[in-house]
């Protein structure tokens, strides 16, 4: 199966080479294909990033067509890894097959023991650039809505 076209943040992809390169990163088995997805993303500013992409801290629904299961994670770095409250890691086999996909998208990837899985992104629960572009606007709308209509002059 060809893998799906990615999007991604500048500035998470900036992080995520960095990560790479750290001594945790060198060490990850899942360094050399997150590499591999950086450089075939389409990078751009967070402004620009559409809300059905999955970015990191987004959370999102996900199935695997394998098995049938479907799951919901929040995306994050290494040190914020948490399985227990769904938060996986970027550098974990799931984490770096979803990041930059849309809704709708579906690619295998490789998992430990040799196999190989095939996930569908099912949803984008919660993405940080959208939600910052969501509160801007409410901020936005809330001064507007607070501000006193201009009171006509007298000649």
């Amino acid at each position: 199966m060809e893998r799906p076209s990615l999007m991604m943040t500048t500035q998470d992809a900036r992080r995520l080479e960095a990560l790479i390169a750290s001594p945790q990163g060198l060490s990850s088995p899942m360094s050399a294909l997150l590499e591999q997805e950086l450089a075939r993303a389409e990078w751009v500013d967070a402004d620009r990033i559409s809300a059905d992409v999955v970015t990191m801290n987004s959370r999102v629904v996900c199935r695997d067509e394998i098995s049938g299961e479907q799951h919901e994670i929040e995306l994050v770095y290494p040190h914020q890894a948490d399985p227990q409250t769904g938060k996986v890691s970027v550098l974990a086999p799931v984490g770096a097959a979803l990041l930059g996909m849309t809704v709708g998208n579906t690619i295998d990837w490789p998992i430990p023991g040799g196999r190989t899985t095939r996930l569908r992104v099912l949803g984008v629960l919660f993405q940080p650039e959208s939600a910052q572009r969501t509160s801007r606007v409410s901020e936005t709308a809330a001064a507007t809505a607070a501000t006193p209509p201009a009171t006509p002059r007298s000649a």
